[in-house]
Parts: structure tokens; C-alpha cells; sequence
């Protein structure tokens, strides 16, 4: 089960051949508490989305054995995690503050197994923006394809072409560090390589 619905990470989970059998969004507060680092912020929200699915889950006759996965992305410019926008001004922000400079994305993984073992890894990728004019900025704005990204943008998206430099895991950087995950999962024993589909001869 993904305890999100972000088709972003559904799509990346199928590229892997890991399909979820369930979704469950998750309804959290994704407030940074005080000095709290991208890092922990990041540890801290993918724990707290895979334990609020294993709860609702733990009851379930239909679910008993299931693994729980749940990710947080956080973008970060220095100490400064930026937000997922859903306004315009916020939105705004991010571009100006990503424009010629380097940034890290942070994703946090968080694994439940069936019986209730915790695992936890961060992922982080180092992405450099072109400085951006503002005519770029306005274009982009008006897409609304910044809505709900974390930082105010999607690489996979038209803001793919501000990226002068990737350093780490794309995937990651999308929402879903492809690689950690298949290992974290294989790791406890939910083996990914055995759901790929076979051409028989």
C-alpha cells in the first residue's frame, strides 16, 4: 500500500514494477517544526504518513499482510525548506529563490512490513536552476504546474528545462527515489524483480 496519492510516485512505483494494490492520501501537517532540518523534516513526514496508513490498515483482515510505503519531498535552499505551493505568491517565491542557484531535494522513505518493523532512509539530489528571466518566470506561473510541488516545480515537467546540473538520483527529485526503494522494499523480503512481467518462448 502507498500511503499517498501522488500519481507522480504511483507511476514511478509501476516503472519499478511495484505496483500499489491500495492508495491511502494521507491528511498531515507538513509545517517544519522550529530549527528543524530539511533532512529531518523529510525523515520526520515519511514516518508519520506510513504510520498514519499502518494504523488505519491494522485492523484490515483484507490488508494483514501488507507493506505500507510513504514518502516526503522536501526542497530546500540552504536550511530554508520552501513550501508546496498552492498560491500564486507562493509559488512566485520558490522561482526567485531557486533562479541561478543550487538546491537539495530531500526524500524521505519510510517502510512498515506486515509485522510492524519500521524502516527509514533519505535520499537527496543536488539540482541547479539557469538564472531565470522574469518573462520564464511568468510563463511558467501561469502553467500551473508548480501547484502542490514541493519547491514549486515538477522536473519531469516544463520546468525540466531550467535544470543546468543534476547531481543524484532524477527520480528522487521527482518524488521517488527509484533505486531506495526497490531496496528498502527487497531488503524485507518483498521482492519487486519477481512481479516483472515474462516472455514466454
Amino acid at each position: 500500500m502507498l500511503a499517498s496519492g501522488s500519481p507522480r510516485r504511483v507511476e514511478l512505483l509501476e516503472q519499478a514494477g511495484a505496483s500499489p494494490d491500495r492508495l491511502l492520501p494521507t491528511n498531515v501537517d507538513e509545517t517544519p517544526l522550529k530549527s528543524e532540518h530539511p533532512r529531518s523534516l523529510a525523515r520526520r513526514l515519511s514516518r508519520v504518513k506510513a504510520e498514519t496508513g499502518w494504523e488505519h490498515l491494522r485492523d484490515s483482515d483484507a490488508h494483514h499482510n501488507a507493506f505500507v510505503l510513504a514518502a516526503d519531498t522536501v526542497v530546500s535552499v540552504g536550511r530554508l525548506c520552501l513550501p508546496k505551493p498552492d498560491l500564486l505568491d507562493e509559488a512566485s517565491q520558490c522561482l526567485r529563490l531557486l533562479s541561478g542557484r543550487n538546491h537539495k531535494v530531500h526524500t524521505g522513505l519510510c517502510l512498515i512490513t506486515p509485522k510492524g518493523k519500521i524502516r527509514q532512509r533519505v535520499v537527496e539530489s543536488r539540482v541547479r536552476f539557469k538564472r531565470l528571466t522574469s518573462e520564464e518566470m511568468k510563463a511558467y506561473l501561469a502553467t500551473g504546474e508548480w501547484r502542490d510541488k514541493a519547491g514549486g516545480y515538477a522536473i519531469q515537467g516544463l520546468a525540466g528545462t531550467f535544470v543546468v546540473r543534476l547531481v543524484g538520483s532524477y527520480s528522487n527529485v521527482v518524488g521517488l527515489p527509484i533505486y531506495e526503494t526497490v531496496s528498502l522494499l527487497g531488503g524485507e523480503g518483498y521482492n519487486v524483480h519477481a512481479r516483472w512481467p515474462r516472455v514466454t518462448a
